[in-house]
């Protein structure tokens, strides 16, 4: 046997090895070639060879690696002196190693008749028996169809497995344990066996239950030396491919360890073995071991035995195969003496598979990379990186990642830190369960076994990927595909200065004595105090209540230095409350704990609408009480309660609940009407007296007159407070809106006639729809006996502050310009006001919005002069629009009602479900709106059953794993809206650090962004452009994120117009059957018509050399078939429908 000298080696693989490969022949300095599909020709494997050609280029992506002949053309041509199969495609193919020596080229592996012998599992089984080598029981022959596997496999007793005789790395296999599983999965093997190696051979064996997986690694060399390198546990498997493996094999005794390498140099030395190849066993629980088969060829867990032993088995490899001994100074290896073991390692294999998916794998652009590395750490790659696209075509490893350290235990924190430092944006990966094996006590003790992963379930409790910058960027990318007009840029807002110097206000007096000492220390005070409405109902009637939490919060520290004096500050409730998760994408439970630790002075005060809590519509008696309890312990002091209908039945629960939880009970008076008209005598001053009375007899703190309107003029607002001031001991605040522009002088007379407290806004969110200006009712009252006590002075750092915030909210102002007296014709609630105008407009009815206006008008009639505010104040204005859109009169819409469907809305107030109002309710047009349905008489909340609190938890685990008790309680409140929030959470991550200017707006191109999404972590953003639109109408937007290129595709909805989108199954339905994975349609089983039964195989699809059998979850007959054998379908995609 004579040595030879390569010049130039063809690696007849793709990706890792490949580039393995290259390596090892670079470090011998042979010149390298690389063959590559067309659906390769941009993996980074092929550039890494010194020369690269395309291969089969009209087969298919699997074919163009397994054509035999133009591989060696291929070579021929290029002068190639040796081809290095790799692992899988050819490694095992008798055929090829015999074409390879046929043409005079050397093969980097055994000799073709020992391949062919040791490649056919079959084969292996009966060598090993020769030589005296246990091993399991099965067949001897290839199995000629399904009929004879079923008979062979009750013979043999279940479970059994079925494998491909030219397999290797867990393609080809199935597990059977029912006799109804082995046709099915026979099927499967053999089109599988087919398509990955070329030979359809099929065998059977006996399935052991609970063994480990031990492979022994050889090397033998042309002069019958053979040595073993130790051995591997590869118990840690799912589908029958390993997944992460480990050496030395630490669980097994040293004396069945010791068999194993005896039994596997005795094989390899039987048939004349040549090169490298692995010798797999099971290990049965006593121990037993049994021979499975052998791999003729590299591992992909090699690396594991090159770290422990510091022997290269690739360079090793070629040198054998260049006629070299295993005693050549290149190779090291005199005898086996002088192989020895050094400390522990693990491969662990990061695939783009999705764990929580049944590891479907994932497919896509990978949008950023970043590979670990230190000491004892090596990385195998040959598809990772940054602009890398996944197929669906090819293995789904990245890369692997191998460690190594002096201890078990130390080798898996190694590993488990080396893992978790890769870093894969753009598809899924398995990292996460990785993490979980690594971490898991029985994998660290040694005690795994094949079955380990199928029976831990804990393994797959990945939680959710964090991957907060790419979410972050995909949120900005939406906005800016959006906002393409121009783009505008603020200055930073000038922050109200804090001193460091907080005096307590009256929340440090609450919590010493209670909220009865606080009303009777609001009773005592000469002053007017000051509730500050800016933080809820100011930015409510201005804004569309969108002002975010952040700007509420940046300024806080301030507020609460500059507003000590003040009775309470307003922050939460009313329709904040949903606004914050519908729009805003934040929580408000969030922006209530944000706002009491800045604020640790100040009272916090909400607006609670009853039995609607901070809803528009009844809820259970214990939903009310559970929401007040759960915010009272979040921090909210003072509570205002009223009934859209000033109905007191509709308080109650509510007033009740607040009383038990020990905090102010603030109850309210909605005001409507004119006490200074006489003609108006259905609100009198009577009529509030007496409820005024009635609400302090049940308990309550505080009295509020709640002008929603801005319709209580100057001189009733002092006629109101004076006689109330006369009938009742409790204190009375006064809430309004600045719509006419006369309710600074509604305060200043409601102030001289006692009252206590007044709702304000800061001067720069004051006005029009919102409260009196704080800064002008301070100004006003300055050195008289009601002077506020504010500091004008420090007011206007406020004034600064939310002048310069405001700007950011431009596109949601009301577009009103000037005050307006046509308020007292039309009584429109503030903060209703500013928003119809864009809610008609949205609706077509623009130009109508003076019309809607006198409908609203129209409609208070009808109804009898009702209270309006939310949610009755919403009902008349449905109704206004509902009047407005089809042309009815107070004339016609009894009559045209009967054949119109009436906004749920106005069905809800005909039907009692916001209570009784004062007057009634109009028969006529309550039997028009309800169709026959009965309407109720008594309290809404006696009629609901209790909501069952955990049950409505378990109901949201469907889409959050575990939901927050203040989240159970918003879901109970608002299902959708809550179950959007999680999911938007979900897919764009904590967006609430986001500044409102690039939160509403983005960024323009070239603009820099600072976003500090955590404590100590801070993304630098700067937007570049945007990019091109892919075929399915996404658009690629470009980014630098910390001066690295990243791009995030994101939907263009201009595009996407065009496109016709592929139909996608609703899992839901079990008469549609969608792809579980992406891939291509390899075999339909049933045409239209046919009668299918549940669990009957309809469509194979193929995806990454591993085909998933998709199935009928139900008996019907094929209505239709939406798909094409070749088509390449999306996960998730409808296939097929049955009926």
């Amino acid at each position: 046997m004579s040595e030879k000298v390569f010049n130039k080696v063809l690696a007849a693989n793709r990706g890792e090895i490949a580039v393995r490969i290259f390596r090892a022949c670079y470090d011998l300095g042979i010149h390298t070639v690389a063959m590559y599909s067309k659906e390769d020709e941009l993996s980074l494997f092929r550039t890494r060879a010194d020369e690269a050609y395309l291969v089969g280029e009209n087969k298919s992506p699997l074919g163009a690696y397994l054509d035999i002949p133009e591989i060696i053309d291929l070579a021929k041509r290029r002068g190639v002196d040796a081809i290095h199969p790799g692992y899988g495609f050819l490694s095992e193919n008798a055929d090829f190693a015999r074409a390879c020596e046929e043409a005079g080229i050397t093969f980097i592996g055994p000799p073709s008749d020992v391949l062919g012998k040791m490649g056919d599992k079959l084969s292996a089984k009966q060598i090993a028996m020769e030589c005296g080598v246990p091993v399991i029981p099965g067949c001897s022959e290839p199995l000629r169809d399904g009929q004879e596997a079923l008979e062979k496999a009750i013979s043999f007793g279940f479970p059994v497995i079925l494998k491909a005789a030219a397999g290797g790395g867990g393609r080809g296999m199935r597990l059977c344990e029912m006799p109804e599983d082995v046709i099915p999965a026979f099927e499967l093997v053999k089109n599988e066996a087919r398509k990955a190696f070329g030979n359809d051979d099929i065998f059977m064996e006996k399935f052991l239950v609970e063994p480990k997986h031990i492979e022994i690694q050889v090397l033998g060399d042309e002069y019958g030396n053979v040595v073993h390198l130790y051995e591997r546990d590869c118990s840690l498997q799912r589908r029958y491919q390993k997944v992460v493996e480990f050496t030395p094999a630490f669980s097994v005794a040293p004396e069945v360890r010791q068999a194993l390498c005896d039994d596997a140099v005795k094989i390899a030395r039987h048939v004349g073995y040549v090169n490298a190849g692995t010798l797999e066993f099971l290990v049965d629980k006593d121990g037993h071991h049994y021979f499975i088969e052998m791999n003729p060829r590299i591992q992909v867990e090699h690396t594991v035995t090159e770290v422990v032993t510091g022997i290269d088995l690739v360079r090793s490899q070629i040198l054998i195969a260049e006629g070299k001994p295993l005693s050549d100074p290149e190779i090291g290896i005199t005898s086996q003496e002088d192989i020895h073991q050094n400390g522990y390692a693990i491969q662990c294999r990061i695939t783009t598979e999705d764990p929580a998916n049944n590891f479907a794998p994932d497919t896509g652009k990978i949008t950023s990379y970043r590979s670990s590395g230190g000491f004892g750490i090596r990385l195998d790659g040959g598809n990772a990186y940054t602009g890398a696209v996944i197929s669906p075509y090819y293995d789904s490893l990245l890369v692997k990642v191998t460690t190594w350290d002096n201890t078990f235990a130390g080798v898996c924190r190694k590993a488990a830190r080396a893992i978790n430092e890769v870093h894969v944006r753009g598809v899924k990966t398995n990292i996460a369960f990785i993490t979980n094996i690594l971490k898991n006590p029985t994998f660290i003790a040694g005690g795994c076994h094949t079955k380990f992963i199928d029976e831990t379930p804990e393994l797959f409790q990945l939680g959710e990927s964090q991957d907060r910058a790419t979410k972050m960027l995909k949120y900005i990318g939406n906005i800016v595909v959006k906002e393409r007009d121009g783009h505008k840029f603020y200055d930073a807002p000038r922050f109200p200065p804090v001193t460091g110097n907080r005096p307590d206000g009256l929340k440090q007096l609450l919590d010493a004595k209670g909220p009865k000492a606080v009303a009777d220390w609001v009773l005592a005070q000469k002053k007017l105090l000051i509730t500050d409405t800016t933080c809820r109902d100011a930015h409510q009637s201005l804004l569309a209540t969108r002002v975010r939490t952040r700007d509420i919060v940046k300024g806080m520290d301030g507020t609460s230095e500059i507003l000590s004096d003040a009775f309470s500050l307003e922050c939460w409730g009313g329709a904040t409350f949903d606004v914050a998760y519908r729009f805003l994408h934040e929580s408000p439970w969030e922006r209530l704990d944000l706002i009491r630790q800045k604020a640790p002075n100040l009272l916090l005060q909400m607006l609670l609408r009853g039995a609607n809590a901070v809803g528009y519509t009844n809820y259970p008696d214990n939903v009310i009480r559970e929401f007040i309890k759960e915010a009272a312990r979040s921090g909210i002091d003072v509570f205002r309660v009223f009934d859209s209908l000033n109905w007191l039945p509709g308080m109650e629960v509510a007033m009740d609940e607040v009383l038990k939880q020990d905090k102010i009970c603030q109850a309210a008076i909605c005001y409507t009407g004119d006490i200074l008209d006489p003609k108006r005598d259905k609100y009198t001053l009577d009529y509030y007296v007496k409820m005024a009375k009635e609400l302090e007899h049940r308990g309550a703190h505080m009295l509020a007159i709640k002008d929603m309107s801005g319709i209580l003029k100057p001189y009733a607002a002092k006629k109101l407070v004076s006689t109330l001031k006369q009938e009742i001991g409790i204190p009375i605040q006064l809430h309004t809106h600045d719509t006419s522009g006369n309710q600074v002088a509604a305060y200043l007379l409601a102030a001289e006639a006692g009252v206590d407290v007044v709702d304000c806004a800061i001067s720069s969110m004051a006005g029009m729809t919102s409260q009196p200006s704080m800064n002008a009712v301070a100004a006003a009252l300055q050195g008289t006996e009601r002077d506020t006590g504010l500091d004008l002075e420090r007011l206007q750092f406020l004034t600064n502050y939310w002048e310069d915030v405001r700007k950011r909210y431009d596109s949601f102002e009301s577009g009103l310009q000037c005050n307006n007296a046509d308020i007292y014709r039309y009584e429109i609630p503030g903060g209703q006001y500013t928003n119809l105008k864009p809610q008609v407009e949205s609706l077509g009815l623009g130009s109508r919005f003076t019309e809607v206006k006198e409908n609203y008008r129209l409609v208070n009639q009808m109804l009898g002069d009702i209270v309006k505010v939310t949610p009755s104040s919403k009902m008349v204005g449905d109704l206004a629009i509902f009047m407005t859109q089809n042309d009815l009169t107070p004339e016609t819409i009894v009559e045209k009602g009967e054949s119109l469907a009436f906004p749920d809305s106005a069905v809800s107030y005909f039907s009692g479900m916001m209570g009784q109002p004062a007057c009634g309710f109009p028969k006529e047009l309550q039997k028009v709106v309800l169709k026959g349905k009965q309407p109720i008489t008594c309290r809404p909340g006696q009629l609901l059953p209790p909501v069952d609190v955990d049950a409505k938890k378990k109901e949201m685990q469907a889409f959050d794993p575990d939901p927050s008790r203040r989240a159970v309680l918003s879901y109970c409140l608002y299902p959708k809206v809550v179950e959007a929030f999680v999911k938007q959470q979900k897919e764009y991550g904590y967006i609430m650090r986001l500044g409102s200017h690039v939160f509403f707006h983005g960024l323009a191109v070239g603009e820099t962004n600072k976003v500090n999404i955590a404590d100590g972590k801070t993304l630098v953003i700067k937007y570049l452009g945007l990019g091109d639109i892919d075929k399915d109408g996404m658009r690629t937007v470009i980014f630098e994120l910390n001066g690295i290129r990243r791009e995030v595709q994101v939907p263009d909805e201009a595009a996407q117009k065009n496109i016709v989108k592929v139909p996608m199954a609703d899992p839901e339905d079990k008469s549609q059957v969608g792809a579980s994975i992406p891939g291509a349609v390899s075999k339909i089983a049933v045409k239209a018509g046919d009668r299918v039964e549940k669990n009957q195989t309809l469509v194979t699809i193929e995806a990454m050399k591993m085909e998933t059998a998709i199935t009928a979850r139900m008996d019907g007959t094929v209505d239709t078939v939406e798909v094409k054998e070749g088509d390449t379908v999306k996960g998730g995609q409808l296939l097929l429908t049955i009926k």
